[in-house]
């Protein structure tokens, strides 16, 4: 698990459970595409992991990458 946080100023609750969609930005006027995320989180989820995001408008934002251990198997 990596746990990431800043205190930068937050994303609005009604844009957290997009963050992660093709093409969502709100910063489109800044070059913004909206696949960066996107492309994250599905190679995030190609080896079994999970992205979450946590945010508080004002105050910051706390990203949690989780990512299961590697198990040894029999040879």
């Amino acid at each position: 698990m990596l746990t990431l946080r800043d205190a930068g100023s937050g994303i609005a609750p009604e844009h957290l459970p997009h963050l992660t969609d093709p093409f969502f930005t709100t910063k489109r006027d800044q070059g913004g595409t909206g696949l960066g995320l996107s492309i994250s989180a599905g190679i995030v989820r190609e080896h079994g992991g999970t992205l979450q995001f946590a945010s508080v408008p004002g105050a910051g934002t706390t990203v949690t990458l989780r990512l299961p251990a590697l198990q040894e198997t029999a040879s």
